[in-house]
């Protein structure tokens, strides 16, 4: 009996998470037909001052192009940690379609999802998407100011 002490502590600790309510999130971004090579992107999550608090997708691989997703790149102080969260670029005219788990205690409190863009030999777009992380805004399409023609997201 005497290790029933620390078992109970680490049972405890590992607990303590499962208390997090969290949900599945979709998020959907089709990309006009630009006519270049694939883009990059990063979609995260920026508090309600506007510090990262997130990264939740980054399509492209190669971390030495992440620079040009210049909102988010600066916002990670150059040390973006994306372990599990990235996956290929994205052509012209395609959709990425990832699911993410966010914490409940995020929707409706001023977070905000931003989506960077960046294609080889051709613009970058910072904060190219912005809406706000709300239930009222989920399933709502917001169209992008570069490559991208339309983001949403369900809750």
């Amino acid at each position: 009996m005497k290790h029933a002490w620390p078992l109970a502590t680490i049972a405890g600790a590992l607990a303590v998470p499962a208390a997090v309510s969290a949900r599945q999130v979709t998020l959907e971004t089709q990309l006009t037909a630009y006519g270049g090579d694939g883009a990059y992107l990063a979609i995260y999550l920026m508090d309600p001052g506007g510090r990262l608090h997130s990264t939740l997708w980054v399509a492209g691989r190669k971390a030495k192009y992440w620079r040009h997703l210049r909102d988010w790149y600066r916002s990670t102080g150059g040390n973006a940690k994306v372990d599990g969260i990235t996956g290929a670029s994205v052509g012209a005219g395609k959709t990425l379609r990832v699911t993410v788990d966010v914490a409940d205690a995020l929707i409706d409190a001023g977070y905000e999802v931003h989506i960077d863009t960046a294609v080889e030999k051709m613009k970058e777009n910072p904060s190219e998407v912005v809406v706000p992380l709300s239930a009222a805004g989920a399933g709502k399409p917001a169209a992008g100011r570069g490559y991208v023609m339309s983001f949403r997201y369900t809750l």
